[in-house]
């Protein structure tokens, strides 16, 4: 008998789904709920209850949260997203915490255990939110499959960010950088971030195709960018000569080769870039005291976007080229520096002083006029007729 529904005096029904036998006793196992109202409000709960069961949304479900994350890295993989950050993600912090989890057993609760457990560890609000995101995607996915895999999706809290990141480069720091980079495809790769202001996730998978070096210009496809959409990418001088010498390069060794950021022929993948960085950091001395970079690979794009207003390239403009939908993302990017700040001083300065000396000249000139006016009254009277 899959479920009973037992009166318990007037408008009183008690509700019993059938689990399954348990496997230590052998017993048979139901989940007990009193409802109140009609009869056919019981009926409705018994059939949803089955159905959750059904489902694998009961306690007894033996399907783990470590089906819902591999389904979200096969999400991840044939949507060309970015599959090395997704997998990074779930091996060092989802598969551990919540992995063996049976999937009716991650709750709210659940949820903030583990946020708790990552906040003594020092995680960041933003890094852990990145991690929920991932979590609450999988359960989505598994929630809108067919079968469906999930019955219901657990509420997973978002915590508030106030640690957004306003990290940036003087040109003399990205000097630095870039030269501390160990190889032609990572100073190339630094270069076009600095310049253009586009995401690591843009760069790395970016083919020779897709650059026109006559017109001077990079295009993304709808399918590499993160908000899916096209854009056109002009180079600047500089960097326009750096991916001659690249294409140069790859001509001549590894004619065969599509990608713009390769080594011997094989692309580059988020991890090799991530050691190169984190090595050119120590190298340029971009490192705290515990010896981990102070400087982010993102940080190039919030100053590609500083750039680009600097310049004097109109905000509508800038937005199309780095890629932002909303004002106020974009506003968060157009960071203001303490170098920006002293010379808003120096113009300031530079202005009153401008005004300061035309008010001078003017009353200087208002004087010279009254003393002429005085000497033509002094002087110009006719003397008597004769």
């Amino acid at each position: 008998m899959p479920g009973q529904i037992i009166s318990r005096g007037k408008g009183v029904w008690l509700v019993r789904t059938y689990l399954g036998r348990d496997q230590a006793t052998g017993k048979r196992t139901y989940q007990n709920k009193t409802v109140h109202g009609l009869k056919r409000d019981a009926e409705a709960y018994l059939a949803e209850s089955l159905r959750e069961r059904d489902l694998g949304g009961t306690v007894l479900s033996k399907a783990t949260v470590n089906t819902l994350l591999d389904a979200l890295l096969l999400d991840y993989k044939i949507n060309r997203k970015c599959y090395w950050w997704a997998e990074t993600l779930v091996r060092v912090h989802l598969r551990p915490y919540f992995g063996d989890l049976r999937i009716p057993k991650v709750g709210t609760t659940t949820v903030q255990r583990f946020i708790a457990a990552r906040q003594e560890k020092g995680a960041a609000a933003a890094t852990i939110n990145r991690s929920l995101a991932l979590l609450r995607r999988a359960f989505h996915l598994g929630h809108d499959s067919t079968p469906p895999r999930v019955a219901r999706v657990p509420k997973i809290p978002e915590l508030r960010e106030d640690n957004v990141r306003v990290g940036f480069f003087e040109h003399e720091a990205f000097l630095k950088i870039r030269a501390a980079m160990p190889e032609f495809w990572a100073r190339l790769a630094v270069t076009f971030a600095y310049f253009t202001g586009c995401r690591r996730g843009e760069i790395l998978p970016l083919k020779w195709d897709q650059v026109d070096l006559l017109e001077h210009v990079v295009r993304l496809e709808p399918g590499s960018t993160k908000n899916r959409e096209a854009r056109l990418i002009p180079l600047a001088p500089e960097l326009c000569g750096m991916l001659a010498i690249g294409k140069a390069t790859r001509d001549q060794e590894f004619p065969s080769c599509p990608w713009v950021l390769a080594r011997d022929g094989q692309p580059i993948g988020g991890h090799t870039l991530r050691d190169a960085w984190e090595g050119a950091c120590k190298v340029a001395g971009f490192i705290d005291q515990a010896g981990k970079p102070t400087k982010l690979f993102h940080d190039l794009r919030r100053t590609g976007v500083r750039n680009l207003i600097r310049a004097g390239v109109p905000e509508r403009v800038a937005m199309s080229i780095s890629g932002h939908r909303t004002r106020a993302v974009f506003d968060r990017y157009n960071i203001v520096s303490e170098a920006d700040l002293k010379d808003a001083g120096r113009r300031l300065g530079e202005y009153l002083a401008h005004k300061g000396a035309e008010l001078v000249q003017k009353e200087a000139e208002e004087e010279a006029e009254r003393k002429d006016r005085h000497t033509v009254g002094t002087q110009g009277h006719p003397g008597p007729i004769q």
